[in-house]
């Protein structure tokens, strides 16, 4: 049996200098495992990993001709976004400004969403979507990891 949880979520970054001042930019701090060729944020519940990309790739056993994003290559959508839940709907406004002035592309002002919540999304530098959201029906355990909605 595999265990029924996300314990870590790693990014493949093109320019691991650059994203991880990004998040760091963000108020994020990384931890004492981070260097120059591997970063680690803490975050409620799951740690958060910058790697380099091809090492990415090679250390996930992927074929050769996988291709690498150029730096400079239009964002396109991977079809994943990441989430931070927020315990009320106007630290959804106030997330989204911080993120604005790290750096971040904002894809979706803050809107009240058509689910009774509010939401809104951004991109980091390297194009990885952020979704910040207030969901009234959110549970956070005392680490403030959401546990349900």
């Amino acid at each position: 049996m595999i265990p029924q949880r996300v314990t870590l979520v790693t990014l493949g970054a093109l320019d691991l200098a650059a994203l991880r001042a990004f998040y760091t930019r963000l108020g994020w701090e990384d931890t004492p495992t981070s260097s120059d060729d591997y970063c680690v944020f803490t975050t409620a519940g799951v740690l958060l990993s910058l790697f380099p990309y091809r090492e990415l790739v090679k250390d996930a056993n992927l074929e050769d001709s996988v291709p690498v994003p150029a730096a400079d290559a239009k964002p396109s959508f991977r079809g994943i976004t990441l989430a931070v839940n927020v315990e009320e709907p106007e630290e959804v406004d106030a997330a989204i400004e911080k993120a604005r002035q790290a750096g971040a592309v904002i894809l979706k002002e803050p809107e009240e969403a058509f689910w009774g919540g509010r939401s809104a999304y951004f991109a980091d530098p390297e194009y990885n979507v952020w979704e910040v959201c207030w969901n009234p029906s959110a549970i956070f355990d005392e680490t403030g990891a959401m546990i349900s909605f």
